[in-house]
């Protein structure tokens, strides 16, 4: 099925969108643009994926600030997973199972020996609905998508939403939700955007200045997996309590950063705790992260190798970098991590804010 869909997909990209049929529903591929003056958002519902962000620099200059592709094809296969939503799960469960319940579900594996960002067909990777599309003073658009029990190994059938929201001037809120309908299931969803502030071509991101406010984080083995320990940041190359440039201790690590804090400041009223904040000098840019998820897992695109990126440019390693807001990584397999299982009825919801400004 899987295969058939892309095959498919690969055969009409010369169209403007991509249409494929079943018994049950159409669906079409599309990209969609949301935008408020000068501040525009474009998103596609192949992986609940935002495709661009453009903003002014301090200069009045606008640019594009995600990393991404030019076309749908590049989208099918996604190797980094450029902007899109990853789940059912995000991150890693070792090896690619769980015990709920008493039963053990076992998952497809597609990182090594464990899963990541819910299998080779997880969330990035089929095609969401447009529920709604709302232009406007705030402009919206919210996304579905119907997992069926079983898929990738997950129990149950669960209902998932996207909202993008252009929440305020410069700002952009994403609104994610998922509801068991019928067994208990692992959630957790994460937004995988690469972010440059400096604009998609304008080299590496170690210049940036970074914060996060977390003291902790889950410490993984030579496999990307969690120990259960955590361990405090001060006086290692994690610390980012104080704003300190990506690249000042970079060289200090195998590859670069990819690793979840835990994050330190209490829920708000509003529910959300302030995360992370990233600022370039050249630009002017500035990021504010706020979120309601106990973790982000912050990466610097280590991988990436002169990977074909959009307006013919080339994307090579710290080209970007990922604040991912979430449940800890293989929180299935670690029962002193926050829970990450939803029962049936019950909803799941992860709301971030990106406050941006320069």
């Amino acid at each position: 099925m899987a295969k058939a869909l892309l095959l498919l997909c690969l055969s009409l990209l010369s169209l403007s969108s991509l249409s494929t049929s079943n018994a049950a529903a159409r669906k079409t591929v599309g990209f969609y643009e949301l935008k408020k003056g000068d501040f525009s958002l474009k998103v596609t519902n192949w992986g609940a994926t935002v495709v661009s962000v453009i903003l002014p620099d301090s200069k009045g200059k606008l640019s594009d600030i995600v990393l991404g592709y030019d076309g749908l094809r590049q989208y099918i296969a996604n190797p980094p997973n450029f902007g899109a939503v990853v789940g059912r799960v995000a991150n890693r469960i070792s090896g690619g199972r769980f015990v709920l319940n008493g039963k053990v579900y076992r998952l497809y594996k597609n990182d090594g020996n464990n899963t990541l960002h819910g299998g080779h067909r997880g969330f990035a990777h089929v095609i969401w609905t447009v529920k709604e599309k709302v232009d406007g003073e705030y402009p919206y658009i919210t996304l579905y998508y119907a997992s069926f029990d079983g898929e990738q190994g997950f129990p149950g059938a669960v209902d998932v939403y996207v909202t993008y929201k252009i929440s305020g001037p410069y700002q952009l809120s994403v609104i994610m939700s998922a509801k068991a309908l019928n067994k208990a299931t692992p959630v957790n969803l994460a937004q995988h955007t690469y972010w440059n502030l400096g604009g998609h071509t304008s080299g590496t991101i170690l210049s940036n200045t970074v914060q996060i406010y977390a003291s902790k984080i889950t410490p993984v083995d030579t496999h990307l997996i969690p120990t259960g320990e955590f361990a405090p940041v001060y006086g290692t190359p994690y610390d980012f309590l104080k704003p300190t440039t990506v690249g000042s201790r970079i060289k200090q690590l195998a590859g670069g950063y990819d690793i979840n804090y835990v994050l330190d400041l209490p829920l708000g009223n509003d529910g959300m705790r302030k995360v992370a904040v990233v600022e370039n000098s050249v630009s002017g840019r500035k990021l504010e992260l706020w979120a309601n998820q106990p973790g982000v897992q912050f990466y610097t695109a280590n991988t990436l190798n002169e990977t074909n990126g959009k307006d013919g440019h080339a994307y090579g390693s710290y080209a970007g970098l990922c604040l991912e807001t979430q449940g800890f990584p293989d929180a299935v397999n670690h029962p002193n991590f926050p829970s990450q299982i939803v029962n049936p009825g019950q909803e799941y919801k992860h709301n971030m804010l990106f406050k941006f400004s320069f």
